[in-house]
């Protein structure tokens, strides 16, 4: 028998057992926490669940079975109830007892979690009126909707989830994080991400661990949309309609759809406006090709007969709460339509930001810094739609800080922020500069830094203006002489240095150094660009370079659009004088084939396999 504090030792270890148990328990059971939250939010939660129906009684009860059998914790706020039910295209007595069923099933189901509101529409809209006509958003503040056709099913954990989402990237996380969200993103969906609908695009392959990532594709088998974004599309289809315009969208599976099916289906308008605008939809995603609402594809307007679900639907017994985290935004993934992943929000405006930006880029391709601050947007936006389909990704844009900026940035594309970044070099430097030339001189200093950085991560840099446009997969190479390590076009603005241990001898800090320290020599001279600026420091040096002009490589516009008809190479890259008014640009670009924006997006979809 063991000794009196052995027994007492092991009587308190017994009774220990059984409370250890129940506190396992316990955290087993913990709802929801985003854990990048600063504090718990105090906002409400305002739903409405928008249910479209049409003739499909079984399918209806189905959806509004798993709707009102999931949860809703109490003192969250109601959720409130919107069937719409449309009319039959005719009036004939056999369809007109199918809806009068229906509208019997309706009238007696009991909703117990906000108010119960049924539209019986008087004429047939179909399934794009159905839901372009769900929701005209009051303001921003007015709540969320919830968007379910009827042969759509629901987990009974679906609105936990969805809640916690909204928490955790709408109301809560910092101020920055809250912007970018009501900013660039349309909703969140709660259907398995299924395909990719840019043409030739990546699998999609995530791993097992990614719970939550953002896609542009809108998810029409469980829905919530944010009122802004919907807003927006609201304005921007009827203006579209009005003008008589269609959602093509070259290189896209939904233009497809929009071609057989035409104005039947609502997802080709909405897709269009998505690209765009940039927005993004924020996905759950979960393993074993499992989903928190799952559509059973029962026979109707996208079905021509009943498919089936192609995900299974979640319940509480196959969700590990404890398992769902909700990162901060900058840690979730980014895809486009080709699912491609995306960065945005990189705007740099510190010069160690700038080795992040470098690493990701492909060593084995030349770095273009592009110039935008004196180029039309319109005319930015149709270099970057070139860059998309020539696969170019090694690129920074360089500009003053502006919204513009910002909204390129959102987008994915990297830019530096001259002014900050300038402000940050001579913090570190010391040095002083003031000029009635600002603007041009911190450019020129800020690009010079980056070819530096460039320079030390092995790339060869290209510099150019935003008055150019590159029809082959980078600007030619052809010229470059393997003695010669500078090449210069004081026409275009170009310059080109490659990386090599004898370049990085001559662009080291003392180079830095003496071209901040002459800059009122420079603006004293009236210089142009970068290129000028650097060439004659570079001969001061006397550092040896090439020009490029009268080589034939670099093609002037007018001149390529007064010989189109003759044998010139418009593959060439081509650059226009920077006094070249916009309307000249756009239309002697649009006669070559070359102008291929429209709006403030590109006018196809390239998806190029990673």
């Amino acid at each position: 028998m063991p000794p009196p504090p052995l027994r007492r030792r092991l009587l308190l270890l017994l009774l220990l057992l059984p409370l250890t148990f129940l506190l396992l328990i316990s955290l087993k059971t913990t709802t929801l926490s985003p854990p990048h939250s600063p504090k718990p939010t105090t906002h409400s939660f305002p739903l409405t669940i928008k249910l479209l129906t049409f003739n499909r009684l079984k399918s209806l009860t189905r959806c509004l079975g798993s709707l009102s059998a999931a949860r809703y914790p109490d003192g969250r706020g109601p959720i409130h109830l919107h069937v719409y039910l449309d009319h039959f295209p005719g009036n004939r007595s056999d369809d007109l007892a199918i809806s009068r069923r229906i509208l019997e099933y309706l009238d007696g189901f009991q909703w117990n979690f906000g108010e119960k509101v049924v539209h019986y529409r008087s004429v047939n809209v179909g399934l794009q009126g159905q839901w372009i006509e769900s929701w005209w958003p009051g303001d921003e503040e007015e709540g969320f909707v919830f968007v379910v056709e009827d042969d759509v099913e629901v987990s009974r954990v679906w609105y936990l989830v969805l809640r916690e989402v909204v928490m955790s990237y709408y109301y809560a996380g910092g101020e920055e994080e809250r912007r970018r969200v009501r900013e660039g993103v349309f909703g969140v969906s709660l259907q398995r991400a299924r395909f990719v609908p840019g043409k030739h695009g990546n699998k999609i392959d995530l791993e097992n661990d990614t719970k939550l990532f953002l896609y542009p594709l809108v998810g029409t088998w469980g829905q919530l949309l944010f009122p802004k974004p919907w807003k927006e599309f609201r304005l921007w289809y009827d203006e579209h309609k009005a003008k008589g315009m269609k959602p093509i969208l070259d290189g896209m599976i939904s233009t497809g759809w929009y071609k057989k099916m035409g104005e039947k289906i609502w997802t080709p308008w909405f897709i269009k406006f998505i690209h765009s605008r940039g927005y993004y939809n924020i996905y759950t995603h979960f393993d074993n090709e499992g989903a928190l609402s799952v559509s059973h594809r029962d026979a109707g307007v996208n079905y021509g007969r009943s498919a089936g679900p192609d995900s299974h639907l979640l319940d509480e017994s196959s969700l590990d709460f404890n398992h769902l985290s909700f990162p901060p935004l900058n840690d979730l993934k980014w895809y486009d339509f080709c699912f491609r992943e995306v960065v945005p929000h990189r705007v740099l405006t510190k010069l160690h930001e700038l080795g992040h930006i470098l690493s990701s880029m492909q060593k084995e391709k030349p770095l273009l810094l592009v110039s935008i601050s004196k180029t039309p947007e319109a005319v930015t936006r149709n270099l970057l739609c070139h860059f998309e389909s020539l696969n170019i990704r090694n690129y920074i844009l360089v500009g003053q800080r502006s919204n513009f900026g910002v909204d390129l940035a959102r987008r994915g594309h990297p830019v530096v922020d001259v002014d900050n970044l300038f402000e940050d070099i001579t913090s570190y430097s010391g040095l002083k500069i003031q000029t009635s030339n600002t603007e041009l001189i911190k450019e020129v200093m800020v690009t010079a830094h980056i070819v530096s950085k460039c320079l030390g991560f092995g790339f060869d840099s290209w510099v150019v203006n935003g008055n150019m446009l590159v029809s082959s997969n980078y600007p030619t190479l052809e010229f470059v002489d393997p003695t010669c390590d500078f090449y210069v076009s004081k026409a275009s603005g170009f310059f080109f240095v490659r990386s090599t241990a004898s370049t990085m001898k001559i662009w080291d800090k003392n180079f830095l150094f003496r071209l901040a320290k002459t800059h009122q020599q420079l603006v004293k001279d009236d210089p142009k660009n970068f290129v000028i600026i650097v060439s004659k420091k570079l001969d001061e040096q006397g550092v040896k370079y090439k020009s490029v002009d009268g080589l034939g490589s670099i093609l002037q516009l007018d001149q390529v659009n007064a010989n189109k008809g003759s044998s010139v190479d418009t593959k060439k890259t081509i650059f226009w004088f920077s006094d070249t008014g916009f309307d000249h640009i756009k239309k002697s670009l649009d006669e070559l084939g070359l102008w291929i924006v429209e709006e403030e997006a590109c006018r196809a979809v390239v998806c190029h396999r990673s």
